[in-house]
C-alpha cells in the first residue's frame, strides 16, 4: 500500500523552452510575498520604491546564495572538479541554508544603502513571508521528485517513480517535502498572526528570531526522516546530517533574538510597575 508519484516535472515544453513545476512554485512564493511585504510597508509608511529594490536584491540572494550553499555544503568535491557546473543552475542543486544566507547579506545591502533603518526592520517583515515562500519551494522539490525520505510503510508513503538515483525508486518513502511544505505552512501562519495581532513586531528582531527558530527547528526533526543528501555529515562521525549541523547555528541565533527581547520587554513592565509604586509629591 503506497501512493506512486509519477509526475514529471515539466509543465509544458516549447521547443528548447520548457515551463518547470519548481520554478513556477518558487516564482508563485515570491509573489505572494511581495504583496504581504507591501502591506506591511504601508502600515509604516514606507516608500514604495523601497519594495522593488528589496525584492530584487532578496530573490537574487536567494538564488546565489542557495547555488553557492549547494556547492560548498553538499557537493565541493564534484564542483571543486567541474568549476564551470556551477552556474549550471539549471541542473538542480540549492540550498535553503545558502539562500537564507544569501537574503540576509542582500538584506544587510538594503538597509544600508536603500533604507538606512535597523536590519531589524526589513528582517522581521520579509521573515513572514519567506516562510511561505518555503512551503511552495518544497512542493517544488516534490513535483521534481528530490530530497527523498527514507523507506516507510506507513499508508501515505510515496513511491518516486522518477527519483535520481533510481535505486531510490524501488520502494515507498516518507513525502518530507510534503512533511516540510506543511510545517513551513504553519510557520508561516504562525509568524502572520505574530506579526499583525500581538505587539511582537514592535520588538526589533523578534519576529526574524521566531522565524530561525520555526523554520529550521522543523528542518532539524525533519532531517530524521531524509535520505542522506551528503555534505560534510561524515566528517563529524553521521551523527547529524549536513543540514542538521546548518541549522543549528540558526536555532541559537533566533533563540537568542528572542529571549533578548522577551528580556527588553520584562525589563519595560518592571519599570513602569516601579513608577507606579512611587508616591506623588
Amino acid at each position: 500500500m503506497s501512493i506512486i508519484w509519477n509526475v514529471g516535472p515539466e509543465i509544458l515544453q516549447l521547443g528548447p523552452l520548457s515551463l518547470r513545476w519548481y520554478g513556477l512554485l518558487f516564482a508563485l512564493g515570491f509573489f505572494l510575498g511581495f504583496f504581504i511585504v507591501k502591506k506591511m510597508f504601508e502600515a509604516d509608511g514606507a516608500p514604495e520604491s523601497w519594495l522593488d529594490s528589496c525584492f530584487m536584491a532578496m530573490i537574487l540572494g536567494a538564488v546565489v546564495g542557495a547555488r553557492l550553499g549547494h556547492v560548498f555544503f553538499y557537493d565541493w568535491g564534484y564542483y571543486s572538479q567541474h568549476p564551470a557546473e556551477i552556474l549550471a543552475v539549471w541542473h538542480g542543486g540549492l540550498a535553503s541554508h545558502g539562500g537564507a544566507m544569501g537574503i540576509l547579506l542582500t538584506l544587510w545591502w538594503f538597509s544600508k544603502k536603500i533604507s538606512r533603518r535597523s536590519m531589524f526592520w526589513i528582517l522581521d517583515k520579509v521573515a513572514v513571508p519567506t516562510a511561505l515562500a518555503g512551503s511552495f519551494i518544497r512542493l517544488g522539490n516534490l513535483m521534481n521528485s528530490e530530497i527523498i525520505g527514507k523507506p516507510s510503510d506507513l499508508p501515505w508513503a510515496v513511491q518516486f517513480v522518477n527519483a535520481q538515483p533510481a535505486s531510490l525508486a524501488d520502494v515507498a518513502r516518507h513525502p518530507v517535502q510534503v512533511y516540510e511544505a506543511i510545517a513551513y505552512l504553519v510557520s508561516f501562519g504562525i509568524l502572520y498572526y505574530t506579526y499583525w495581532y500581538t505587539n511582537r513586531r514592535e520588538k526589533p528582531g523578534f519576529i526574524i528570531g521566531f522565524f530561525f527558530v520555526l523554520i529550521f527547528g522543523a528542518r532539524l526533526l525533519l532531517e530524521y526522516f531524509k535520505e542522506s543528501q551528503g555534505g560534510f555529515e561524515s566528517a563529524f562521525g553521521n551523527v547529524l546530517s549536513t543540514g542538521q549541523w546548518l541549522s543549528i547555528p540558526f536555532i541559537i541565533v533566533g533563540a537568542y533574538f528572542m529571549l533578548r527581547n522577551t528580556e527588553e520587554i520584562s525589563t519595560a513592565i518592571n519599570v513602569k510597575k516601579a513608577k507606579k509604586s512611587v508616591p506623588e509629591k
